[in-house]
C-alpha cells in the first residue's frame, strides 16, 4: 500500500486535475456542445494511440460475447484496441493488467472492473500517466474515470422484482446474489429486496451470496432447496454464470417444471445470453434483463476515443436512447437501456442475444 504522505500527493494531483477539466469543461459548454451527448471537446489531440482493453473473466458466455464485440465495434469507431487481457475473476490480477498495459503506452484504457473499490488503484496508475480511462459494465467507487458505460443495474433488481411480484401471490423467492463488492451486485440486490419489501409484502426473500461464481450457486441453492423444497421465484443476477447450475441443481431434484406445469418455479435472469432466450422459449425460465454486450463494447470504444481527443461530456439525454447521469462519487455514467426480454419479444431480432451465433 501506498504511505500516508504519496496518498495525500496522490489526491491532491487528482483534485488539481478534477479542477482543471471541470474548469475546462466549463469554458466548452459556454462555447457550445454537440446537441445529443453534451460533449465538448478540449480540443488538441488527436485520439489516437493504442488502447487496451481489459475483461474481468471469460468464464462467462456475457463476457465471451462482449470479448468478440471489442475488436468489431473498435474498427468500427476508429480505435486502435490491442488484444483484450483477462483478468480472470481476480482484481489483483486486475491492477496488475492495467499495469502491464500502461507499461507497453496505451494512450487509451477500457476496464470492466472486478471490484468497485480495488479498481481505484489502477485508476490512479492511469492517472499519473495522463491516460484516461473508461469502466464498463461496472462504476468505481472512487478514482477518475472519463464515463462508465453501464446500464441501470437497480432497474434490473426492480424489474425481476416486479415481474416475480406479478406471477407470484405470496410465498418463498430466492435472489442469487453477484459479488457484493461490485457495485453492480449491491444495485441489483437492494433494488430486489426494497422493491418486494415495499410492493410484494407477502413474499420472503431468501439470499444466496454467490460472488459471481456458478460452482457457488449450485451448492448453495441445493443447500436451501433441501431446507426450503416450497421455494416459488428465483432471481440470478448473472445468466451468464448462474443459468447452468441453476436449472441443473432445479433438474436434480425434479423440481424443473416448464411454465404452465403444476408447480413451475418462476424464474428471472439477467444478461440477455442465447442461453438464457433458449431457456425462454423452452419454458425453462420465464424472463431476463438483456444486458446489452453489444453497445458495451461500441460505447465503450466511443468514449475512450472522445476521451482521447479530449472531449467531455455533461449529464442528459444522449443520441443512443440513453441517458448520461452523474453519480454521488461525481463520476458520469451513460445509461444504456436493457429491456426485459419475456415469451412475448424473446424473438425480437433487435435484441443482440439473436444475433451470437
Amino acid at each position: 500500500m501506498l504511505g500516508r504522505t504519496v496518498g495525500i500527493r496522490s489526491r491532491l494531483r487528482m483534485v488539481g486535475a478534477v479542477a482543471a477539466v471541470t474548469g475546462t469543461a466549463l469554458v466548452l459548454a459556454a462555447c457550445g456542445s454537440t446537441k445529443d451527448t453534451g460533449a465538448s471537446s478540449a480540443g488538441g489531440s488527436s485520439g489516437t494511440g493504442k488502447v487496451g482493453v481489459i475483461l474481468p473473466l471469460l468464464t462467462s458466455p456475457f463476457w465471451q460475447s462482449y470479448n468478440d464485440y471489442v475488436p468489431k465495434m473498435a474498427k468500427s469507431e476508429g480505435v486502435d484496441a490491442l488484444k483484450t487481457v483477462n483478468s480472470n475473476s481476480d482484481p489483483s490480477q486486475q491492477i496488475t493488467d492495467i499495469n502491464n498495459e500502461l507499461n507497453q503506452g496505451v494512450k487509451g484504457l477500457v476496464v470492466a472492473p472486478l471490484d468497485s473499490a480495488a479498481i481505484e488503484a489502477g485508476l490512479d496508475q492511469a492517472d499519473r500517466k495522463g491516460v484516461p480511462v473508461v469502466a464498463v459494465d461496472v462504476a468505481p467507487d472512487k478514482g477518475k474515470v472519463a464515463m462508465v458505460v453501464r446500464a441501470d443495474n437497480v432497474a434490473y433488481g426492480e424489474k425481476a422484482c416486479e415481474y416475480l411480484g406479478a406471477h407470484i401471490t405470496s410465498g418463498k423467492v430466492v435472489q442469487i446474489m453477484g459479488d457484493l463488492a461490485s457495485v453492480n451486485g449491491r444495485d441489483r440486490s437492494e433494488a430486489f429486496r426494497d422493491c418486494v419489501k415495499k410492493k410484494y409484502p407477502k413474499l420472503k426473500v431468501l439470499e444466496i451470496p454467490a460472488k459471481w461464481e456458478s460452482d457457488t450457486a449450485a451448492s448453495k441453492l441445493d443447500t436451501l432447496l433441501n431446507a426450503n423444497p416450497d421455494i416459488k421465484g428465483i432471481y440470478m443476477q448473472a445468466g451468464g454464470v448462474y443459468l447452468a447450475p441453476t436449472l441443473q441443481t432445479l433438474k436434480s431434484k425434479g423440481m424443473l417444471k416448464t411454465a404452465g406445469q403444476a408447480g413451475h418455479i418462476t424464474i428471472v435472469s439477467n444478461d440477455g445470453i442465447p442461453q438464457e432466450f433458449d431457456a425462454i422459449r423452452k419454458g425453462e425460465i420465464d424472463a431476463t434483463v438483456s444486458q446489452p454486450a453489444d453497445a458495451y463494447a461500441k460505447y465503450g470504444m466511443y468514449y475512450i476515443k472522445a476521451a482521447m481527443q479530449g472531449k467531455t461530456f455533461k449529464p442528459g439525454p444522449t443520441d443512443h436512447d440513453s441517458t448520461i447521469v452523474k453519480l454521488p462519487s461525481g463520476i458520469l455514467e451513460d445509461q444504456l437501456p436493457a429491456p426485459l426480454v419475456t415469451k412475448d419479444n424473446v424473438d425480437d431480432p433487435k435484441l443482440w442475444g439473436n444475433t451470437v451465433k
